[in-house]
């Protein structure tokens, strides 16, 4: 895609590192501030040294689920993901976070897509996935389980399909898709009956951008050392991303995998169109079913769970401070002190977490809701709170206008088109995850 550019932009990946501890003020970029505000550490791996190998389980791709929606058909889904780094060995997490019963599962397989927007599998059998020797396996509410490896090679960019057969099953989905028909997705089967086996895609129907079942992740052993997850609304999930292009998480991981293999990391994209970083009813739907747990409820299971976890990127607050006809907009130091609590339990676990500014909103310079955004970014940048820090608001605001998304990278108000989001993959400094450009 073209590299649109409005005066003063930064360069792809460029900006002002500033130490923790340093004695050094902060300094402005054009159009970009990335301040590091702690010397990143080199992600853990282990295994081969360093030069390749497969090393360690690292979490490939991740679509978190965000509500229960009705009872599967008798029909099989087979749902398909990108991975992001090359992998070998897959495991499958199937997850029934929302249930009020059981989750039976049948029947699972995993294969790879032969083409975008087609059912069919590439060339040999779906491999049967297993829990435990077996086919099947019930899921209790509240729940997850990770299937045994599957013996199967991957490459980076390659779309996995995981087919599942559950009839009778609580739908735990992820069903805001982006508006282009690439993956995150699935396919509904047609008939009755289990259609795991089908390798053709005779079986299924019309590909459903955006729609998962109940498969929120796939790890494998793998050359990268470690993974990116990056915790966050609709602008990380992919929301108004029109014009034919990637969310910023893929833009960001082709540019790692721009890398040799023993100096990569995955990216797993933990987006959920309509969340909220402060734990308050969700101003969309009170039933919290359209967009997920607050980021601090969901922080266990939708990061720090996978394997292979080594840095956060945490982009939320823009529906919190919008606010919506079930919550009132939040104040700053709601947002703030639920991005505090969201480091501390990271760097408790031994991960490292990067903040991102919250982008303007279309809110009118002098209002609440913008002197609200205006001092949690102030905050952000500013706190030490964090690891590193990546200005998506000083990336794409107008410079005649700062209350808004820069028109030619804007689809709406709150969200990027998809030339900004390739504007923010690209903004992003490699180094804020001790990777060089």
């Amino acid at each position: 895609m073209t590299d649109i550019r409005r005066p003063g932009a930064a360069r792809r990946g460029r900006g002002v590192i500033n130490r923790r501890g340093a004695t050094g003020r902060l300094f402005a970029a054009a159009s970009l501030l990335v301040v590091a505000l702690a010397a990143p550490g080199t992600a853990h791996a282990a295994g081969s040294g360093a030069h390749g190998g497969w090393r360690s389980e690292v979490t490939l791709t991740e679509s978190a689920l965000q509500g229960v929606h009705g009872t599967s058909p008798d029909a099989t889904v087979r749902n398909v993901l990108t991975v992001t780094a090359a992998g070998q060995n897959l495991r499958v997490r199937l997850s029934n976070p929302f249930g009020a019963t059981a989750l039976a599962v049948r029947a699972v397989s995993v294969g790879r897509q032969r083409s975008a927007g087609q059912p069919g599998l590439a060339p040999g059998p779906a491999r049967v996935a297993t829990f435990r020797g077996a086919r099947h396996v019930t899921i209790a509410p509240g729940t997850s389980v990770w299937s045994d490896p599957v013996r199967l090679v991957v490459r980076a960019g390659d779309p996995v399909a995981v087919s599942v057969y559950a009839p009778g099953a609580p739908v735990n989905d992820h069903t805001f898709p982006p508006p282009e028909t690439k993956t995150p997705g699935s396919f509904l089967s047609a008939g009755p009956g289990d259609a795991t086996a089908d390798q053709s895609g005779a079986a299924y129907g019309e590909f459903r951008p955006g729609t998962l079942w109940w498969v929120d992740a796939i790890a494998a052993t793998s050359p990268a050392r470690g993974t990116i997850v990056a915790l966050g609304d609709s602008i990380t999930d992919g929301y108004g991303a029109v014009g034919g292009g990637p969310r910023w998480t893929d833009v960001l991981a082709e540019r790692i995998n721009e890398l040799p293999p023993w100096r990569q990391l995955s990216v797993a994209n933990a987006g959920i169109s309509g969340n909220t970083v402060s734990v308050q009813p969700n101003p969309y739907d009170p039933t919290n079913q359209c967009c997920g747990p607050p980021a601090p409820l969901r922080l266990e299971r939708d990061v720090l769970s996978l394997p292979g976890v080594e840095y956060v990127v945490l982009l939320e607050g823009t529906n919190d401070i919008g606010g919506g006809a079930y919550a009132p907009s939040a104040s700053a130091s709601q947002v703030i002190e639920a991005m505090r609590k969201i480091a501390g339990r990271v760097h408790a676990a031994g991960k490292k977490i990067v903040g991102a500014t919250i982008l303007p909103m279309c809110n009118a310079a002098g209002s609440a809701q913008e002197r609200t955004r205006l001092a949690v970014n102030e905050w952000i940048r500013t706190s030490r709170t964090f690891d590193a820090v990546v200005d998506f608001d000083a990336a794409l605001r107008d410079p005649a206008d700062p209350t808004v998304i820069y028109a030619p990278w804007r689809n709406d108000c709150y969200h990027p088109n998809a030339a900004g989001d390739r504007v923010l993959g690209n903004s992003i400094p490699l180094r804020v995850f001790g990777l060089s450009n």
